[in-house]
């Protein structure tokens, strides 16, 4: 009870709603289609015209989301997709992760987000 209440006031303090501050994952910088590396360009082509890709049985996977870096959706709305690595001698740190969007597709969503670092960071695509 002490703990909610300390938590509460500081929230009040600093003008900072905990509730929403616990829900939202941290702003996403944005990435230009071009300057990813070619292994990515090359993924997201794969991911529109859907497939084949390197990885059958892990491309396409559900991504859970749980580090909670991407905005909140439900689960089975994100998949991930490798970003082969030169010179890795396994799938590597690098991915995109699509989202399904409105038409419940991530061919043609156009929500695409990558990461270099195993989901430590993302940035958005830009087209």
């Amino acid at each position: 009870m002490r703990l909610a209440l300390m938590l509460a006031l500081a929230a009040l303090l600093f003008g900072v709603p905990l509730q929403a501050r616990e829900n939202q994952p941290p702003p996403l910088d944005g990435i230009a289609l071009a300057a990813l590396p070619p292994e990515a360009q090359h993924t997201l082509r794969l991911i529109r015209q859907g497939g084949p890709f390197p990885y059958p049985c892990k491309d396409g996977s559900i991504f859970g989301n749980f580090e909670k870096r991407l905005p909140p959706q439900p689960r089975g709305y994100y998949r991930e997709y490798t970003v082969p690595t030169p010179g890795s001698r396994d799938r590597g740190a690098r991915r995109i992760v699509a989202g399904k969007g409105d038409r419940n597709d991530v061919a043609t969503s156009g929500e695409y987000y990558y990461t270099h670092d195993h989901y430590r960071s993302f940035r958005r695509i830009r087209e």
